[in-house]
């Protein structure tokens, strides 16, 4: 019995050592938690699979894109940003890589950040003939406009965001008018979100421009047309991107990388937490669901990240070993 007792002993301390080596391999650690709801939901989702199964000591600080990217770049503070949109900072980031200051981890939005105009799925299943933008402007009859039935309607982005100047350029470059399809200027993203809603409501056609993730997207089901063609970049810097440009073309939405980004000083000191920021991803879908959660129990960016782990297991246990599973899973 002794000689048992002495086992034990011998094996929950050579376990506790064992957790303060690893708490001493990842210790402190400090995380943007950005000012949109996607990336403060995975800078809580982090926070807690770090420090309860990494045994990391998890600081959030504020973020947004510019000066977090500054922050990290010339100060190497805070140690990670979980969602970074690198178009914004491409080439900068890429000579903070090369320098050896930062790292690109994983790509989190497995799919990237994506826009483009949509209708609503249950719209797409009634009409399987409705696969583009070209398709859905030949059934004006389908899209009423809110103000004016006996016209359709193409839903802008919100005032003042770049995508309103891309919309109308595309919807120029489309000849929708012609098509008898006006151009509805929602005004904000809550005029935006509510014509959505209102669509779905009254079970009527709806199209314009939206993006993903998002709550909207998670609460009502949509479906994303294709324009036909390929992402031009250079033409949509030189035109579709540019107020009132002459004689705009049909072009697709660029697909926005959005990556975890860490400082080489996290990924010396925390090595053994390096594995999952490497493995961590998601898909827009499961975002959107997340999101939309939130937005119907008024939830937190913590309250979104404990929801996620408690009912996706199945997405995250795949970003770490059993053994740090298990602690997640028992801190829940």
């Amino acid at each position: 019995m002794k000689k048992l007792l002495a086992s034990t002993i011998l094996a929950a301390g050579l376990y506790a050592l064992a957790g303060s080596a690893q708490a001493a391999e990842c210790g402190e650690v400090s995380i943007a938690e950005m000012n949109w709801a996607s990336a403060g939901v995975a800078a809580q989702v982090d926070k807690f699979i770090l420090e309860n199964g990494y045994g990391c000591t998890v600081t959030l600080v504020t973020g947004d894109t510019m000066p977090t990217f500054a922050s990290m770049n010339e100060k190497a503070q805070p140690d990670m940003a979980p969602e970074l949109w690198v178009n914004a900072v491409r080439t900068p980031l890429d000579a903070a890589i090369k320098e050896g200051r930062l790292i690109e981890a994983a790509k989190i939005l497995s799919e990237g950040g994506v826009e483009g105009w949509w209708i609503p799925k249950f719209l797409a299943d009634a009409h399987p003939d409705i696969k583009t933008v070209q398709d859905a402007l030949k059934h004006p009859e389908l899209f009423p406009a809110p103000e004016d039935s006996s016209k359709a309607a193409v839903h802008n982005c919100p005032s003042g965001w770049n995508c309103q100047v891309s919309t109308a350029n595309l919807y120029k470059a489309l000849n929708a008018e012609k098509d008898g399809f006006l151009l509805v200027d929602t005004g904000s993203a809550a005029g935006l979100d509510g014509s959505i809603a209102n669509a779905f409501e009254k079970k009527t056609g709806w199209l314009g421009y939206y993006w993903a993730p998002t709550a909207i997207l998670g609460k009502y089901e949509m479906t994303r047309l294709s324009f036909g063609v390929d992402h031009d970049k250079a033409d949509w810097d030189a035109c579709t991107a540019v107020p009132d440009c002459p004689n705009p073309k049909v072009n697709s939405y660029p697909v926005s990388d959005v990556y975890t980004v860490v400082t080489k000083s996290f990924a010396d000191k925390a090595s053994v937490a390096m594995d999952y920021v490497k493995a961590r991803k998601w898909d827009n879908g499961t975002v959107n669901k997340v999101l939309a959660w939130m937005d119907q129990n008024q939830g937190t960016n913590e309250d979104g990240a404990k929801h996620f782990l408690a009912e996706f297991p199945d997405m995250w246990t795949q970003w770490v070993s059993p053994e740090v599973a298990e602690k997640v899973k028992a801190a829940l």
